[in-house]
C-alpha cells in the first residue's frame, strides 16, 4: 500500500473516532477534524488555544456537499468559484448540519471548495466537511511547510499526515469572500 492510501486510512479512523490530524491543503497546512464533532471541534480551539469567538472554515469536496451545510448557495457563489484562480473561502450566511461551535456567532460558516487531491479524497471517504485552519499556535506566525510547525502543535494531534511532508513548494492562505445579505459581496483577503 502506498503512503497516500494509508495516510487516507489512517486519517478516516481518527476522524471517525473523533480525533484530530494534521494534513497538508491546497493552501497551508491545516490541523482538522469532523466539522459536525462539537468535541473534535472544541480540542481543535484548546490545541490552537484560540477562543471560540474566532471562526475556523471547513472544507468540503464538491457543490453537493457544500449545499448540505448552508441554506443557500448564491449563483454569485458558484460563479466567484468557478472564476477563482486561486483557493477561495466564501462565509456563507445561515450553517447547517454543522458542529454548533464551529458557526460563527452570527450564523455564518466560512466553506472552500478543495481540489488537492488528498484532501478531496478524504473528504468524499469521510462524507462530511473536514475543518481546516493553520497548523499553529494562536498568534503565532502561520507555518508555510511542515518543518515549520512546532513541536507543540505535531505532538497535539491523533495523527499527522506523511503525504507531501517533503513539499517546499510556496504557499499562501487562501483568498477569502464574505457573502452579504443583500447579494453583494466583499473581499476580506
Amino acid at each position: 500500500m502506498n503512503i497516500f492510501q494509508t495516510d487516507i486510512e489512517q486519517s478516516l479512523k481518527v476522524l471517525n473516532h473523533g480525533g484530530v490530524i494534521l494534513y497538508p491543503t491546497d493552501t497551508i497546512w491545516g490541523i482538522g477534524c469532523d466539522a459536525t464533532n462539537p468535541v473534535a471541534v472544541e480540542r481543535i480551539f484548546a490545541i490552537k488555544r484560540r477562543s471560540e469567538t474566532q471562526s475556523m472554515l471547513c472544507l468540503v469536496d464538491g457543490f453537493d456537499m457544500l449545499a448540505s451545510y448552508v441554506d443557500d448557495v448564491p449563483d454569485i457563489a458558484v460563479l466567484l468559484i468557478e472564476k477563482a484562480a486561486k483557493p477561495l473561502t466564501i462565509i456563507y450566511h445561515k450553517a447547517e448540519n454543522l458542529a454548533a461551535n464551529l458557526i460563527a456567532g452570527d450564523g455564518s460558516v466560512g466553506i472552500r471548495i478543495i481540489h488537492e487531491p488528498f484532501c478531496q479524497r478524504l473528504i468524499r471517504e469521510l462524507g462530511k466537511p473536514l475543518v481546516s485552519t493553520s497548523a499553529n499556535i494562536s498568534g503565532e506566525p502561520t507555518p508555510c511547510i511542515f518543518d515549520d510547525i512546532s513541536a507543540e502543535i505535531k505532538t497535539s494531534v491523533d495523527y499527522i499526515v506523511s503525504w507531501r511532508q517533503d513539499d517546499r513548494q510556496s504557499v499562501t492562505a487562501s483568498s477569502i469572500i464574505q457573502l452579504n445579505v443583500d447579494g453583494s459581496y466583499q473581499r476580506l483577503r
